[in-house]
């Protein structure tokens, strides 16, 4: 006599997505329209934590409540890692996605998500920052993103293959896996939040798995005020994480570092013995750096000078950030970074 055979119907696990914003106006829609538009067949929340933005981004927000499994909540720090920790306190998704204001989305980009994730022993796993500019100044910069002599050799930034790395852009995990660890840590500096995150997994012995075909466009800032203080806050965080973590996950940051000390040294070499010409070596030494870094800039001559520009305000930014950083005493570091509750306020 032939037995029943008894079907098991899996269902795709649940997801939450965390989005920290801040006077976001100019992008949310964007954003949100491209997590409504996701494949994904298991259930998607969606909880933004707003630092107090005042430009009317809750109000663009509050449009999206009918068509989305939506919980707005508040970030009274303002800080993007305790808006995360707002957010992972109210998820109820077994599986966590990070995401990002500036950020548009491919319509899998769940689903690859949660497949990478559960199809690897990776503990975290993300796509590729892929930049796209919309104004003459932002396409610039997503130029000058495009090379490793401008934004330097990070994998996410280049890499074409799945590959263990350091860290992610934004990336997906489980709950139960960031909540064993603690959270987003908060840095001085209110950058650094997810290579910390991916850094401290990787301590563990976890793998972080870039998995290119998870898919974003990501918008890069729009005038070079917001892109200095952006790099700015990168390099004092790494500085940061120097000091809370005993190392870096990696050297690269000592090459903007090296330009930034290198300018003031061979300044007060000029000044001191008259000597200019170690200064005017290195500003040559770099001026071909930047422009072979600006290369992949499609736009005629201009756009190739404003993708130089780009580049030098992120190398310049990055390093005297670095340099801020690394000046402060590690205690006096060590003791302001802190970790938000996972409970929203």
């Amino acid at each position: 006599m032939a037995q029943a055979t008894t079907l098991v119907a899996v269902s795709e696990p649940s997801v939450t997505v965390l989005l920290p914003v801040l006077d976001e106006a100019a992008h949310i829609d964007a954003c949100l329209e491209s997590l409504e538009a996701q494949d994904y067949t298991g259930r998607i929340s969606i909880v933004v934590a707003d630092g107090g933005s005042t430009d009317g981004t809750l109000d663009r927000v509050a449009k999206w409540a009918p068509r989305l499994d939506l919980l707005v909540l508040d970030n009274p720090t303002r800080v993007q890692s305790a808006g995360l920790n707002v957010a992972v306190g109210a998820a109820t998704g077994e599986i966590l996605v990070r995401a990002d204001a500036h950020t548009t989305y491919a319509p899998d980009y769940i689903r690859r998500s949660v497949d990478a994730l559960l199809a690897s022993d990776a503990v975290a796993v993300g796509g590729r920052l892929t930049p796209e500019g919309h104004s003459s100044f932002s396409r610039a910069v997503a130029a000058a993103m495009t090379s490793p002599l401008a934004i330097g050799p990070a994998r996410f930034h280049h890499a074409d293959t799945p590959e263990k790395v350091d860290t992610v852009y934004l990336g997906a995990f489980r709950r139960d896996d960031l909540l064993t660890l603690g959270g987003f840590r908060s840095f001085p500096s209110g950058a650094v939040e997810d290579a910390d995150l991916y850094f401290r997994w990787r301590r563990q012995g976890r793998t972080v798995l870039l998995d290119p075909s998870i898919r974003s466009i990501y918008r890069p800032r729009e005038t070079a005020r917001t892109l200095a203080r952006q790099f700015y806050r990168y390099g004092q965080g790494k500085a940061e994480m120097l000091y809370v973590n005993g190392r870096w996950p990696s050297w690269r940051p000592a090459a903007p570092l090296g330009l930034i000390l290198g300018i003031i040294a061979f300044s007060v070499l000029g000044v001191v013995v008259g000597n200019w010409w170690p200064l005017v070596a290195l500003a040559g030494l770099w001026a071909i750096v930047l422009a072979v870094a600006a290369i992949s800039a499609t736009m005629g001559l201009v756009g190739w000078l404003r993708t130089i520009g780009a580049a030098a305000i992120m190398h310049l930014a990055y390093g005297a950030g670095l340099l801020r950083g690394l000046l402060r005493r590690p205690a006096s570091v060590r003791r302001t970074v802190t970790s938000p509750p996972l409970t929203p306020p």
